[in-house]
């Protein structure tokens, strides 16, 4: 199973040694973006149907307050804008780290 041996903020980007010997750059603007949680992704209506709600970004939405592990298996992220619902699991982070660019909302 996937963890985190070390993490850290080097500049804008979150930087985790994994337990596979692996490690992962992944800019502060893309981890945002991203973010997992039915605010910024939507969640399934009665019919299973997942509107995604307008984002709206702010000067601080691109900093990193803070972050702390949730069990063994997943980061929750809190922002300066405020914004702390997303939870990243480990392969989401991997798989973060590994896109070329992010998808701009």
């Amino acid at each position: 199973m996937l963890s985190i041996t070390n993490i850290g903020l080097v500049q804008n980007e979150l930087a985790i040694v994994w337990s596979d010997g692996g490690e992962s750059y992944i800019p502060i603007e893309r981890l945002r973006r991203a973010c997992p949680c039915a605010s910024c992704q939507g969640e399934p209506d009665a019919t299973g149907r997942v509107v995604r709600p307008k984002v709206t970004y702010t000067s601080q939405s691109f900093f990193l307050r803070s972050y702390e592990p949730i069990g063994g298996y997943a980061l929750l992220v809190r922002f300066e804008d405020g914004h702390a619902t997303g939870i990243y699991p480990f392969n989401y982070l991997r798989e973060l780290s590994e896109r070329p660019s992010f998808e701009e909302q």
